[in-house]
């Protein structure tokens, strides 16, 4: 098999037992990032490297399989519902959080859409579903069409999220001409529309994505952008405000920067927590006060934690944006910083 630093000769048992995940990256995204100028760094969003053998950790680093309520359906925040409608993607980012099933056949993706539309019928609290996977724009818009079937009838959810890296990696998927009559399904049905880009440099966004997104915008479709800050790709605070200024720029507001999680075969991306801040601190000394909308994220298994500043007294101080306890969401804790800290689990309680 090839790899960054050369060929290996990898038995399939090795692979598993390492969770090395498939190989697999579109022809537009290689020659975008090849003429990118950046491509020294974009290499290691899809090629599979030695690292990956050395890195430890888990393959369920925010509890998903403890908050699945229906088989594909998440429920770990009361107002979200998270949808499992594939485990594909067009091409395979080599640090993704659910490598232990995205690329292969797994069983936790959703079958019985109409199970799943009764849960959410029967939690009026939940205002919005997010459809991920895998990459919902693998499917073909009729699939698309026979899940928001399910969905749209549903009064109380407000808006409908479709997670992707589509627009980087294969955007011509957006010129399908029924894709408007989609999104204007959910217009018509009194629900916002949203899409979530997956831009992690600069050097991803192409003249077709941000046509496409123009497009999609003068249509009502709204835009946000998730980042993960990658140790040799884009650990750089000039580079991360440059790719959220150009989002901005385009429309799409820049939401969570997510510190790379601890998965099994993925944990070298990760920084240290120091300079996870320093690059915040750093970013947002670059940008506009309007261009500044992210936070910094640590999705954790108790929650989506808010990484605020490593202050004066040596603490690590953080807020809850998400939390399963409702009281605990807005509060702001601390623990004392330990040199090479990279996750909340790295820093003692007290």
């Amino acid at each position: 098999m090839n790899f960054i630093e050369g060929r290996r000769v990898v038995t399939e048992g090795e692979l598993q037992a390492n969770s090395i995940m498939r190989y697999q990256v579109t022809k537009f995204y290689r020659e975008q990032i090849t003429n990118s100028g950046y491509y020294e760094q974009l290499k290691y969003i899809v090629e599979p490297s030695f690292e990956e053998f050395e890195s430890p950790g888990n393959l369920d680093t925010s509890g998903e399989q403890d908050n699945t309520v229906v088989p594909g359906f998440q429920h770990k925040y009361a107002q979200t519902g998270l949808l499992l409608v594939t485990d594909r993607c067009a091409s395979y980012c080599r640090y993704c959080l659910r490598k232990r099933m995205v690329g292969k056949d797994s069983d936790e993706i959703a079958a019985d859409f109409a199970q799943i539309a009764q849960y959410i019928s029967s939690h009026p609290e939940m205002t919005n579903v997010l459809l991920t996977g895998g990459d919902p724009f693998v499917l073909s818009t009729a699939k698309l069409d026979e899940i928001l079937d399910h969905l749209l009838p549903i009064q109380h959810l407000e808006s409908i999220r479709f997670g992707t890296k589509t627009l980087a990696y294969a955007p011509k998927r957006f010129e399908d001409p029924v894709l408007p009559a989609l999104f204007q399904r959910i217009h018509d049905a009194g629900k916002a529309a949203v899409i979530v880009t997956h831009f992690d440099h600069i050097g991803e966004i192409s003249v077709n994505a941000e046509r496409y997104i123009r497009s999609l915008r003068a249509q009502g479709v709204q835009f946000l952008n998730q980042t993960v800050l990658l140790a040799k790709v884009n650990d750089d605070p000039e580079i991360l405000a440059a790719t959220f200024a150009r989002c901005h720029q385009m429309g799409v507001r820049p939401y969570y920067l997510f510190q790379a999680r601890p998965v099994r075969g993925a944990s070298h991306f990760q920084v240290s927590l120091r300079r996870g801040i320093e690059i915040a601190r750093g970013i947002n000394q670059r940008l506009s006060g309007i261009q500044k909308t992210f936070k910094y994220i640590m999705s954790h298994c108790t929650g989506k934690i808010e990484i605020l500043d490593l202050g004066a007294d040596g603490r690590v101080y953080m807020r809850y944006h998400q939390n399963k306890i409702p009281e605990k969401i807005g509060k702001i804790f601390c623990r004392p910083h330990v040199e090479g800290a990279h996750w909340l689990d790295d820093l003692p309680e007290g």
